[in-house]
């Protein structure tokens, strides 16, 4: 079975539905640098399933350069990325897919638009978002779905989306799809039930065709696992703030159980992107601050911080906006795309490194494995680029059971 991936991003929903045994058959995404992610990741599929995988490595090592990588890669099989904007007008988009399909039909769409226009956070800052084209995207999802006619979709976004407007969205793309042909259901997910070691609760829309009668929305069990976040520390070199290697690093120790449980380390054995950014000496005192809190089993709150260590005035909200993830808890605060500006919500629990998570720290803690390099507009210049992609991901081993599960009800039918 296929499917299109839109608003795809890094393609974290993808790499779900890839590891399910899913094809994919385009990703449709704006962002430039992450599309050279997933163009970066198409090779590493190929190259896998050729039995070529020590090319890849190769780059992951910095032996060869990233135009090298791609052009050991067919270019219809590189095309299956398409650079692009979902929007009133997609006969170019729809072109490309459709050259890319082959006259074969479309089994599902997955994807999930912009969360900006829904979350608490962007309406908070741009008093509502009312006026935001964003708030549409569904019914741009909604002509995709008509075109090609899926089977199944999933339409994935924040919690927001439920209270946006008042719940005139939800409501109104809800209405949308069963005008479509669909008969639609969504569940709260949160992924830290899924084995990943982050809270992070998420919309989960599915929708199926009307005359699929024996489909229903899939139920998911708790993975019960006794892991602790440190789990996807131990075995990385210790860091300073602004150290780090992009490519052709080495572990510090061998593999941990959640490593092997979360398909994290899984034969590669080339650490990339354990990089973090530099701080203030000022930043670096709160770090410390908020780690001896942590050790004493309590959390720092920002009205208790010093005066010469407060950036600004605001004593009424954002107590915990310096926050360590906890390496003794079961799961961590939910890594989002804030992280790209600063690590202050993001601090190691070693007091001795001092400094925010590194990239590969944040995007093991989504659960993506360490052979998936993230990649930015410019070749090595990447970090920045990185976290936000990192931030605005759905996490693989989520949507990998997720997919199994819709793989199983399709199967039945």
């Amino acid at each position: 079975m296929n499917y299109i991936d839109l608003f795809a991003g890094v393609g974290g929903l993808s790499e779900g539905f890839k590891k399910a045994g899913f094809t994919p058959i385009a990703h449709v995404e704006l962002d430039k640098a992450a599309c050279y992610t997933l163009k970066t990741r198409v090779a590493y599929h190929y190259l896998k399933a050729k039995k070529r995988l020590p090319e890849y490595i190769d780059y992951l090592k910095g032996f060869i350069n990233r135009d090298e990588l791609y052009r050991k890669i067919p270019h219809n099989v590189m095309a299956s990325v398409i650079n692009a904007e979902i929007a009133y007008d997609n006969s170019n988009t729809f072109e490309q897919i459709e050259g890319l399909l082959n006259k074969k039909n479309v089994d599902l769409i997955i994807g999930g638009p912009p969360c900006q226009a829904y979350s608490l956070a962007g309406r908070s800052r741009n008093r509502g978002m009312t006026n935001d084209n964003r708030n549409y995207l569904y019914v741009f999802y909604g002509r995709f779905l008509e075109r090609y006619k899926p089977k199944v979709f999933v339409f994935e976004n924040v919690m927001g989306l439920l209270s946006a407007d008042k719940g005139r969205y939800i409501t109104d793309l809800i209405a949308s799809f069963k005008r479509i042909g669909y008969n639609v259901d969504f569940r709260i997910l949160d992924a830290k039930n899924f084995g990943v070691l982050q809270s992070r609760k998420r919309v989960i829309l599915i929708g199926w065709q009307k005359s699929l009668k024996r489909f229903n929305y899939p139920i998911f069990k708790e993975v019960k696992h006794s892991f602790l976040v440190g789990e996807v520390f131990r075995d990385l070199p210790s860091l300073n703030a602004g150290e780090g290697f992009d490519k052709n690093y080495n572990y510090s120790t061998s593999i941990t159980d959640y490593l092997k449980f979360g398909y994290i380390r899984n034969g590669i054995d080339v650490l990339t992107q354990h990089v973090c950014r530099p701080h203030t000496a000022q930043d670096k005192e709160i770090y410390r601050i908020a780690v001896e809190h942590l050790q004493d089993g309590k959390r720092l709150k920002y009205t208790s911080l010093p005066l010469r260590l407060k950036t600004h005035k605001n004593d009424r909200s954002f107590f915990d906006r310096f926050k360590v993830v906890d390496d003794k808890a079961a799961f961590s605060q939910t890594i989002v795309a804030h992280i790209s500006r600063d690590g202050h919500y993001y601090i190691h629990p070693d007091i001795q490194q001092n400094r925010s998570l590194s990239v590969r720290e944040a995007a093991r803690l989504q659960s993506f494995s360490d052979d998936f390099y993230f990649e930015g507009v410019k070749e090595g210049k990447n970090r920045t680029a990185a976290f936000k992609q990192i931030g605005n991901a759905v996490p693989p081993l989520m949507a990998t059971m997720i997919a199994k599960k819709i793989k199983t009800l399709l199967n039945g039918i």
